[in-house]
């Protein structure tokens, strides 16, 4: 039997077992956009009470062999990071609000019939599913779904896409737009949501040309300055004694 030594400690034993979708590895197409995912929202909820986590255990019960979810990538506010083995909800902390699934070929369709109903009975408020690979793995091409949960019936309603092929989260405050390999996420504005080292280079960018821009008026105004003094010689006129 499991040793419960507090509800953090509780060994699950897939925690130190794969489950048959760790077994499956992932692609270049699948790990990259995890990645970039995340730095996307960890810099999104900076300076929040937020966590935002990768594959990390759900469980639901202290039950020591439940077969965990494990979402590609979870956001959980009100709470601060913490570095986790596995996740009870009710007791580690609150259930994810927002869950997103990156789509591989042998995932894919439990991504889009499965999931939806078992995130919906942990109670994430919303899913996310996008499929990142070179080949559309639906006839009509599509690759970005998403579901909100319906708390009255404790089920996922499917949203629908805008004319644009984007979808709305508001957990995130984001548009999430597909890309090809890439899923974007862009502010209500239509401005891309960054990761840090794109919001550092951005700033030192403008800082840089801020200070370009200073020393081409500053260039400018010299010239003016030399143009006039030499205007006034040729009148006869010291510039320097005015």
């Amino acid at each position: 039997m499991a040793k419960q030594l507090h509800y953090d400690e509780l060994a699950y034993y897939y925690d130190t077992h794969p489950t048959e979708e760790d077994l499956l590895g992932e692609t270049i197409d699948h790990s990259t956009l995890i990645q970039y995912l995340l730095q996307v929202l960890t810099w999104l909820f900076e300076g929040q009470s937020c966590v935002v986590h990768a594959n990390l255990n759900f469980y639901r019960s202290p039950y020591w062999k439940e077969h965990p979810l494990a979402p590609d990538i979870v956001v959980i506010k009100g709470v601060d990071f913490r570095r986790l083995r596995s996740w009870r909800v009710g007791e580690t902390g609150p259930v994810p609000q927002v869950v997103l699934e990156i789509a591989s070929q042998e995932t894919w369709d439990k991504d889009l019939t499965e999931k939806p109903n078992k995130y919906a009975a942990m109670g994430v408020e919303e899913y996310f599913a996008y499929n990142p690979n070179e080949r559309p793995l639906r006839r009509d091409g599509r690759r970005l779904f998403g579901w909100r949960l319906d708390r009255a019936n404790r089920v996922m309603r499917q949203l629908p896409l805008e004319p644009d092929g984007r979808l709305w989260s508001r957990h995130l405050e984001s548009y999430l737009a597909p890309d090809h390999a890439d899923l974007r996420l862009y502010d209500r504005d239509g401005h891309l949501r960054l990761t840090r080292a794109e919001a550092e280079k951005q700033r030192a960018d403008a800082e840089a040309e801020a200070r370009r821009a200073e020393m081409r008026r500053a260039q400018a105004e010299k010239q003016r300055a030399d143009a006039l003094a030499e205007k006034l010689r040729s009148l006869g006129i010291d510039p320097d004694q005015i």
